[in-house]
């Protein structure tokens, strides 16, 4: 019976201790929800009175200009003589006389190679002939005297004519021997050594005028009727962004590519100082004599999608309290040529009484506008930049 007594004390502890522990864990949910709600509130209420950060942008204004009309396009450099010098015949290098990228003058040595056999010949050569014309003198007056026949006077000149020849051809080979500078350039690298046996053929360099220079480029076939050989032209590279050339057209080529229905184009530049440089990537301008009304914008005003390419106009306006404030307007417009960071405008914009979003237009948006000009917050501007603290979304898409 004690035992039995003992067994329920026991049953009946546990049961307590489980009761306590469960509603402890209860009281410990029931708190974490609480706070958990009481945070949530909170963050609904700061996102309900939460004011978007004023944007800051800078402004252009639309400008009207004269742009001269031009054709654009992308171009090769190209030297006006360029060759590669190599030998014509075969032999050892004794004297290179030039440096690999220099600028060399006309009939400039740059390359002679061992002529010692060659002139060894010659010697001999020349003794012969010097043999040869004594004996052709003789001989003729011999003949003079009717003391020969005249086929001794023919054999005598036969030998003279071969004696000359020899020395000749002698001569030539030796000055073949000697790679001279055929033109005023800059050479490329060497590629021959001191020593080393050159054969037939073998390239020593490549030689490349400097001034002028080419630009070799392309154009479709309708732009034809507005191109003239002596049109002005105008050239910009990305390794001198500051700098332009200005040179003409000077060959329209006599037929039009099959595949690609385009014209090879040239234009010739100044390059005085050879900074230009035969392969280089160049963009170029052939330039019209007329010139035409444009209104132009920075290129960072426009606002590019899939519908449509607009800006946002800045103008003047007063709430209905009688505040005035500038007010954004995205108007859509139609794009033009474009030219360097400057963009023309060919409708959808009026000169001078607009002034463009530039940087930073991106951050105009309808939510932030929207959502702060409800708290009636101003709109704040200098004379350089414009700062948006909002807009009303139906103002941004008038």
């Amino acid at each position: 019976m004690a035992a039995t007594s003992q067994q329920r004390t026991l049953g009946v502890s546990k049961r307590r201790n489980w009761i306590i522990a469960i509603a402890a864990l209860f009281a410990i949910v029931v708190i974490l929800a609480g706070i958990k709600a009481g945070q949530i509130a909170t963050m609904i209420k700061a996102g309900k009175s939460f004011v978007m950060p004023p944007e800051a942008v800078t402004s252009a204004k639309v400008e009207a200009t004269e742009w001269q009309g031009a054709r654009s396009a992308i171009g090769t450099l190209v030297a006006v003589r360029s060759v590669s010098l190599a030998s014509e015949v075969a032999g050892l290098v004794r004297e290179i006389g030039f440096d690999s990228g220099s600028f060399v003058r006309k009939d400039q040595v740059l390359v002679k190679m061992d002529t010692s056999t060659e002139e060894a010949q010659l010697a001999s050569a020349r003794a012969d002939a010097e043999l040869a014309r004594a004996t052709l003198a003789r001989a003729r007056a011999l003949r003079e005297s009717k003391t020969n026949s005249p086929a001794d006077l023919d054999a005598a000149e036969a030998k003279g004519k071969q004696a000359a020849a020899s020395v000749g051809l002698l001569q030539a080979t030796i000055a073949k021997k000697t790679i001279r500078a055929p033109f005023d350039g800059r050479i490329s690298i060497r590629q021959v050594e001191l020593g080393q046996v050159l054969a037939s053929g073998t390239p020593v360099a490549s030689l490349q005028s400097v001034h002028p220079i080419y630009a070799e480029f392309s154009m479709p076939q309708q732009a034809l009727s507005e191109l003239d050989l002596g049109m002005k032209a105008q050239l910009r590279t990305d390794v001198f962004p500051q700098s332009n050339w200005e040179g003409t057209l000077t060959t329209i080529n006599s037929e039009v590519d099959v595949a690609t229905r385009n014209v090879r184009l040239r234009a010739t530049f100044p390059n005085p100082d050879g900074r230009l440089r035969s392969g280089m990537f160049a963009n170029v301008d052939v330039l019209s004599p007329e010139k035409r009304p444009v209104l132009v914008i920075p290129s960072t005003a426009i606002l590019y999608a899939p519908y449509g390419d607009s800006v946002f106009a800045i103008e003047e306006k007063k709430d209905p309290s009688g505040n005035s404030g500038l007010i954004a307007h995205q108007k859509f417009v139609r794009l033009g040529e474009r030219r360097g960071d400057l963009v023309a405008v060919a409708s959808g914009l009026t000169a001078g009484v607009t002034a463009l979003v530039g940087a930073g237009a991106f951050l105009v948006r309808r939510g932030v506008c929207a959502e702060t000009n409800r708290l009636n917050a101003k709109i704040a501007a200098s004379a350089d930049a414009i700062t948006c603290f909002g807009l009303e979304a139906d103002i941004l898409t008038s």
